[in-house]
C-alpha cells in the first residue's frame, strides 16, 4: 500500500489542475449516492422484520411454509424456484392438540383471522380461544357458544348491542344471524366466534392460519421450539421464535422484501453498473486530458512506475473523500424512497430502515476501486510509452480504442442481435427474459465501444451544422476531432435514456394494452363494488332485481403458474377471476376474446387462461395445467378455453367455488350486472357504469407505476448531471483552445454558440442511441407481453428526453 501513497507528483496535479479532479470527484460522489441508497434498500429488505403483536405472549409460532416452491431437473442439476404464496397457507388444526403435548408447554392455540362486515363496518374474526394471545377478557357476558359471537367494547358499541342482544353479521358466504353473548374490553373492532364454528365460517373447516404456542412460567422457549419442530415433524410447517413470530403475523413482509430487495439488488446492479462506468469514463477522461503533461513527464526522466503511482495516488487522493460525501445524499435518499414505499402501503409500518456501514463501505470502496482501474487502464499508455513517441501522441488523440476493449464491445454487440433475434421469436416471459439481455449487452457496447460510438455519432449528426454557420461547423469539427472526450458526455446519457425508456415505457405499454382490453372486454351495464367486498349472495339477489340480464360476482385473487421453456422453468403470479355463474353468464358481461375451446365448460377442475399465458406455460385447450392455489393448494384443472383480453381482465378464469376456500377472504370484489336499474342495485354496494369503473382501474394501475418513475427519475438524474459534469471538464480544459479562437478574431458569442452546438450534438446522439436500444429491447419485450407494440405517449417521451439530455 506505501507504493500507493500520495506522492508529489499527484498532490501537484490535485493543486494546480483542480478542474479535471472536480469533475472527476461529482462523477465518483454520484456513484457512491446511487450505490449507497440501493445498498442501503437492499440491506433493509434482507433483515427486514416486524416485532409480533398478537403473538407477543406466544413464545413459538408454528405456521406453513408461506412459498410454492416448483423443482426442476435432478441430482446436481436439481433447482428449487420458489415464489411467495399470494395468500396465506394453512395448517391442520388438530397440530394444536400435538404442540399442547410438548413438555413446558401451557397451551397451543389454533389461530386464524378472517374479515366480517357489521353493515359498512369492518371487523376481524378470531376463534375465542386467540383470545387469549391478544389478551382480551370479558368484560360483560359469556364465551361464545354455537351461533354465539363475542364483540370488543368498540364493536359492540358501533353496533348498539349488548349481551342477549342479536347481531347480524355479514360474512362471504352471506349475512347471518348470532346472538351476543358477551363484550370484551378492547377497541380494535374484532369479533370472536366459538373455536369449533370458526374455521367453518371462514371457509377453511379444520384448518388454521398457524398454531400459536404459550409457554408455561419459566420454560425455556428454545427448548419449546425444538420440541414444537419434532411434535410436527412431517406437518410441513416452520416453527418461529423472536421476531420470526411477526413475519407469520404479518404476510405482507414477504412482498415487502422482495420490494426492497428488488429496488436494491435489481436496480442496484443496473443502476450501480451506469454508474461506474460513467465514472471510470470521467477519470479516464481526466487522465486522458493531462496525456501533455505524463509526456512531458516522460520527456524530463519520470519512469513508467512514477506515471503508474502518481494516478494510482491520485485516485486515493479523491476517491475516498467523494464516496464519503456521496453517501450523505445517498442515505438521504434511501430513507425517502422507503418512506414513500411505506406511504404507498408496500412496506408494513412496523418496518424500519437499516442504515449500516456495509453498503456505505461497499459505495465508498466502489468508487476506489473504479477509480483504480480506471487510472490503471487510462495511464498504462502514457506511462509505457518512450518519452519522443508520448510527446508526438499527446498532440493527437488516438482514434480507435484499445485492441482488448475493442474486441469486448464488439462481443457484446454481437450478443445483443443474438438475444434480439431470440427475443423476437418468443413469446411471454421468454420474451421478456431476452430482452433484458438485449439492453444490457447493447449498454455495455456503448460503454466499451464509447470513442467508436461517438465518432460515428458525430459524423451523422455533425452533417446538419457542417453547412451551418460558423460556430456550428466548428462543433462539428470538433466532435469528430475529440472523439474520445465526447464519447465521456455521451455515454451516461446512452446508458440512462436505454435504461429508463425500458423502465417506464414498459409500463406504458402494458398499461394502454391493458386498458383497451378492459374498456373492450367489459360489456356489462353495471359495476357493483364495496370497500369491505361483496358476500357470495350479492349476484342472486341482484339477478332477482328487476330488469337484470345476468349477474356475475368476481372474486379476485393470484394463482401461481409455471412458465419458461425448457429446464429454465419458473413460478410466475397470474390474476385470477373466480365467477358465481356459468360461462354463458360471464359471456354477457365479459368479452375475454375466448380464440380457442369454449366457456361453457368451464366449472370444477376446467378453466380457462389467456393466451399469452398459455404460450408462456406450455399449454392449450384440453392439456392440464400445473398450478399453485393462492394458499399454496396443487391443482391440475382442465383448460377448457383460451382467450386474449388476460391483461386487462384476468389470466385465470375459474369457478368461485374451487378459488374460495384458498383465500383469506372470500368476499367478492366485483359484481357486474347487464341491464337492471342502478338505483335498485345500490344497496348492495356503490354502483358504476363501465367507464367510470374502467377509470378507477387505470388510476390503480398508475399508482403502481411509481416505483417505475422514480428509478427512472434517479437514473434521468444521474445521467444529465454527469452529462453536464463532463461537459464542464472539457470546456474548462480547453481554455487555451477558446482563448486561441478568440485570438485569431472569433467573437465571443461565436464561441459560446460553438460550446452550445457540441452540447446539443451530445445531447441529440445520447438520446437517439439511447432510444434505438430502448427500442430494440422493448419491441420484441411488448409483443411477446401483450401482442402489441410499445405505446410511448409523447407527453412522456419528451421531458424523459430533457430530462436525460440535461
Amino acid at each position: 500500500m506505501r507504493s500507493l501513497a500520495p506522492n508529489g507528483l499527484a498532490r501537484a496535479a490535485v493543486r494546480f489542475k483542480p478542474a479535471s479532479f472536480a469533475g472527476t470527484f461529482v462523477a465518483l460522489a454520484m456513484a457512491a449516492l446511487i450505490v449507497s441508497a440501493c445498498g442501503i434498500l437492499l440491506e433493509t429488505g434482507v433483515r427486514a422484520s416486524v416485532p409480533p403483536e398478537r403473538y407477543a405472549k406466544a413464545q413459538v409460532v408454528a405456521a406453513a411454509d408461506p412459498y410454492a416452491h416448483y423443482v426442476t431437473g435432478s441430482g446436481e442439476n436439481r433447482v428449487d424456484n420458489s415464489a411467495l404464496l399470494p395468500d396465506v397457507a394453512r395448517l391442520d388444526a388438530k397440530y394444536a392438540a400435538e404442540a399442547a403435548q410438548v413438555p413446558g408447554v401451557e397451551r397451543a392455540v389454533a389461530d386464524l383471522a378472517f374479515p366480517v362486515r357489521d353493515g359498512d363496518r369492518q371487523l376481524t374474526a378470531h376463534g375465542w380461544g386467540s383470545a387469549a394471545l391478544s389478551g382480551d377478557r370479558l368484560a360483560a357476558g359469556s364465551a361464545p357458544g354455537a351461533g354465539e359471537v363475542v364483540l370488543d367494547r368498540a364493536a359492540a358499541r358501533a353496533a348498539g348491542v349488548a349481551p342477549g342482544d342479536r347481531i347480524t353479521l355479514t360474512l362471504a358466504g352471506g349475512e347471518q344471524g348470532f346472538r351476543v353473548a358477551g363484550v370484551t374490553g378492547g377497541s380494535a373492532a374484532t369479533v370472536w366466534f366459538a373455536d369449533a364454528q370458526a374455521s367453518a365460517l371462514a371457509g377453511h373447516p379444520g384448518k388454521a392460519d398457524a398454531i400459536a404456542v404459550l409457554a408455561e412460567p419459566g420454560a425455556d422457549p428454545r427448548v419449546i421450539a425444538a420440541g414444537v419442530e419434532k411434535a410436527l415433524a412431517g406437518s410441513g410447517a416452520k416453527v418461529h421464535a423472536g421476531d420470526g413470530r411477526g413475519a407469520v403475523e404479518e404476510p405482507r413482509l414477504g412482498f415487502a422484501q422482495e420490494a426492497l430487495t428488488g429496488i436494491g439488488g435489481s436496480f442496484g446492479g443496473i443502476a450501480g453498473m451506469v454508474a461506474v462506468f460513467t465514472a471510470a469514463g470521467t477519470v479516464g477522461l481526466s487522465v486522458a486530458q493531462r496525456a501533455r503533461e505524463f509526456a512531458l513527464l516522460r520527456a524530463i526522466g519520470a519512469t513508467p512506475r512514477q506515471i503508474r503511482r502518481a494516478v494510482a495516488a491520485e485516485a486515493l487522493l479523491v476517491a475516498p473523500l467523494a464516496g464519503v460525501l456521496g453517501c450523505l445524499p445517498g442515505i438521504a435518499l434511501a430513507h425517502w424512497w422507503f418512506g414513500e414505499l411505506k406511504d404507498r402501503g408496500a412496506v408494513p409500518e412496523a418496518v424500519e430502515l437499516h442504515v449500516s456501514w456495509v453498503p456505505l463501505a461497499v459505495a465508498v470502496g466502489a468508487g476506489l476501486l473504479t477509480a483504480l482501474a480506471a487510472g490503471w487502464l487510462a495511464g498504462r499508455r502514457p506511462a509505457k510509452t518512450k518519452p519522443g513517441q508520448a510527446l508526438t501522441e499527446a498532440s493527437v488523440e488516438r482514434l480507435r480504442p484499445g485492441a482488448v476493449r475493442t474486441v469486448l464491445g464488439i462481443g457484446a454487440l454481437v450478443g445483443g442481435g443474438f438475444f434480439a433475434s431470440l427475443a423476437a421469436s418468443s413469446a411471454g416471459d421468454d420474451a421478456a427474459e431476452a430482452s433484458l439481455g438485449i439492453v444490457m449487452l447493447f449498454m455495455l457496447a456503448v460503454a466499451l465501444l464509447g470513442p467508436l460510438v461517438a465518432r460515428l455519432c458525430a459524423a451523422l449528426f455533425g452533417l446538419p451544422l457542417r453547412g451551418g454557420s460558423a460556430a456550428a461547423s466548428l462543433a462539428a469539427a470538433n466532435s469528430r476531432t475529440n472523439a474520445r472526450r465526447l464519447a465521456s458526455a455521451i455515454t451516461p446519457i446512452v446508458l440512462a435514456m436505454a435504461f429508463a425508456s425500458t423502465l417506464v415505457f414498459m409500463h406504458t405499454s402494458e398499461s394502454h394494452a391493458a386498458a383497451e382490453q378492459l374498456r373492450e372486454g367489459l360489456t356489462a351495464d353495471h359495476v357493483v363494488t364495496h370497500p369491505g367486498g361483496l358476500p357470495a349472495d350479492a349476484a342472486g339477489r341482484a339477478a332477482r332485481t328487476p330488469g337484470v340480464d345476468a349477474a356475475v360476482g368476481l372474486l379476485s385473487t393470484q394463482v401461481l403458474v409455471p412458465a419458461g421453456s425448457g429446464g429454465d422453468r419458473w413460478l410466475q403470479g397470474a390474476a385470477a377471476q373466480g365467477i358465481s355463474g356459468s360461462g354463458a353468464e360471464l359471456a354477457k358481461v365479459q368479452d375475454l376474446d375466448v380464440r380457442e375451446g369454449s366457456l361453457d365448460r368451464l366449472g370444477k377442475d376446467r378453466i380457462a387462461i389467456d393466451e399469452t399465458l398459455a404460450r408462456s406455460a406450455g399449454v392449450t385447450t384440453g392439456d392440464r395445467i400445473e398450478l399453485h392455489l393462492p394458499d399454496g393448494t396443487k391443482a391440475r384443472p382442465e383448460v377448457v378455453a383460451v382467450y386474449g383480453r388476460g391483461l386487462g381482465l384476468a389470466q385465470v378464469t375459474m369457478d368461485r367455488a374451487s378459488l374460495a376456500p384458498h383465500v383469506t377472504s372470500a368476499f367478492d370484489s366485483t359484481l357486474l350486472v347487464r341491464g337492471g336499474d342502478a338505483r335498485a342495485l345500490r344497496p348492495l354496494g356503490e354502483v358504476t357504469d363501465r367507464s367510470g369503473y374502467a377509470a378507477a382501474r387505470n388510476v390503480d394501475r398508475e399508482l403502481n407505476a411509481w416505483a417505475n418513475y422514480v428509478m427512472a427519475a434517479v437514473l434521468g438524474g444521474f445521467a444529465a448531471t454527469a452529462a453536464v459534469n463532463t461537459l464542464v471538464m472539457t470546456v474548462l480544459d480547453r481554455r487555451r483552445e477558446l482563448g486561441t479562437l478568440r485570438l485569431i478574431g472569433s467573437t465571443r458569442r461565436q464561441v459560446m454558440g460553438m460550446i452550445r452546438w457540441e452540447g446539443l450534438l451530445v445531447s441529440a446522439a445520447g438520446v437517439v442511441l439511447g432510444s434505438v436500444i430502448a427500442a430494440a429491447t422493448l419491441i420484441p419485450m411488448t409483443r411477446g407481453l401483450t401482442g402489441q407494440a410499445p405505446y410511448v405517449p409523447p407527453l412522456v417521451y419528451g421531458p424523459s428526453c430533457a430530462a436525460r439530455s440535461g
